[in-house]
């Protein structure tokens, strides 16, 4: 039972000028149950901005405290600004005035979408992982629609059911993941989908390299994530160029899955029989196999929602 309460009519966490328990230093390590951090990755997309956070916002404040669905404690927008050139950081500063959940970071030059991805993963204060591209084409509501079908799982993946892309990058996009799934042995069926939810603490334990947001799915596999797959919209771009081209999306990609194919078989397996720490929680993970099991290797069974 925790002392810590949450005034639900703010999804941020009070602060407190205590000096901090144990319980809550396990909350700061491992972060706060129930609490979803909604990484955004975002470079150059001043344009996509406003209407991006105004939706996200308006789809996750009425599960605050709902009674329905899968319980959601808090939740906040943590956009990572990469570097951009435009006058990205002028609007988020804009929008951190307008909406309470808002935080941004920004890198002090362009880094690249896993730098970005990982600075999220390590400034979020939530014990969930979410993440949508700053480019507005995912809608924030099926994001929502994975976290209700999260609970009996450890992380959920979408899909795009019908992508509002070139027909070059959705024949490229096809034929990555078929190779993906046959080299990896896995049925992931879209890895390129920026749709997803999973534990922070898993997040922090993902080997990190330049294009591991391509191969999320995989690497949570690798951990023993129990994954659900579920269909998402896609919508055409309003604003800004796609920052992606042929080049980046086909020979690098598969330079990076060699090297996925071999952590993949190099993973260590392991089980504790009790902790030690006094400061770690009795359950810090969202499945107990997950909480007493360290990396697994191979293809693990999944399901898929319609």
């Amino acid at each position: 039972m925790t002392s810590l309460r949450y005034d639900r009519a703010h999804t941020r966490p009070p602060h407190h000028s205590k000096p901090a328990s144990r319980e809550s230093h396990s909350r700061a390590r491992w972060g706060i149950p129930g609490f979803l951090s909604i990484i955004v990755p975002a470079f150059n997309e001043s344009e996509n901005l406003p209407g991006l956070v105004e939706e996200i916002v308006r789809t996750f404040r009425p599960m605050v405290g709902a009674d329905e669905g899968n319980p959601l404690e808090g939740f906040e927008v943590v956009v990572v600004d990469d570097g951009s050139s435009d006058d990205s950081s002028t609007v988020l500063d804009r929008l951190s005035m307008q909406y309470r959940e808002l935080r941004s970071i920004s890198l002090i030059r362009n880094a690249g979408q896993s730098a970005a991805i990982l600075a999220g993963f390590r400034e979020a204060e939530g014990a969930w992982i979410g993440m949508l591209d700053a480019d507005l084409q995912n809608p924030p509501s099926d994001l929502a629609r994975l976290w209700d079908l999260l609970p009996g799982h450890d992380a959920a993946l979408g899909w795009r059911m019908k992508r509002e892309d070139v027909l070059w990058k959705r024949w490229i996009s096809r034929w990555a993941n078929s190779v993906r799934n046959v080299v990896l042995g896995q049925s992931i069926r879209d890895t390129g989908c920026s749709v997803r939810i999973f534990p922070r603490e898993i997040a922090l334990r993902l080997p990190a390299f330049r294009g591991f947001h391509r191969f999320l799915g995989p690497l949570l596999l690798r951990e023993g994530c129990r994954v659900v797959q579920a269909p998402v919209a896609h919508r055409r771009r309003a604003h800004g160029v796609s920052h992606y081209g042929f080049w980046n999306r086909s020979y690098q990609v598969v330079f990076d899955l060699l090297g996925v194919a071999w952590l993949m078989r190099r993973g260590v397996r392991y089980q504790t029989a009790a902790s030690s720490n006094p400061l770690e929680p009795a359950s810090r993970a969202p499945a107990p196999h997950l909480a007493r099991t360290g990396s697994a290797v191979g293809a693990f069974d999944h399901q898929e929602a319609a």
